[in-house]
């Protein structure tokens, strides 16, 4: 599925969903929230997307991730970061 599609999706559950700019290809779900729809991104590929587009290190790309895009609360849209097992 192309990311205007998942996209679109989203906002069809919740109007008020946030994305997070640079990482549609890390966008792997939706999680509910009572009745809030909240976009799900796959923090690994997250932090791979800035090592590739941005020229990071794998610590640097943490480091930034964790600052910058987990680590900051826009709402209570705000997506979430998935680690997995």
């Amino acid at each position: 599925m192309k990311f205007e599609e998942k996209k679109d999706l989203l906002y069809q559950l919740s109007p008020d969903v946030i994305v997070a700019d640079g990482f549609e290809d890390a966008l792997i779900g939706v999680g509910q929230q009572f009745n809030k729809a909240l976009a799900v991104y796959d923090r690994q590929k997250c932090i791979e997307i800035l090592m590739e587009r941005d020229g990071m290190s794998d610590e640097e790309a943490v480091e930034y991730f964790e600052y910058n895009v987990s680590g900051a609360w826009v709402g209570e849209y705000t997506p979430i970061f998935l680690e997995t097992f």
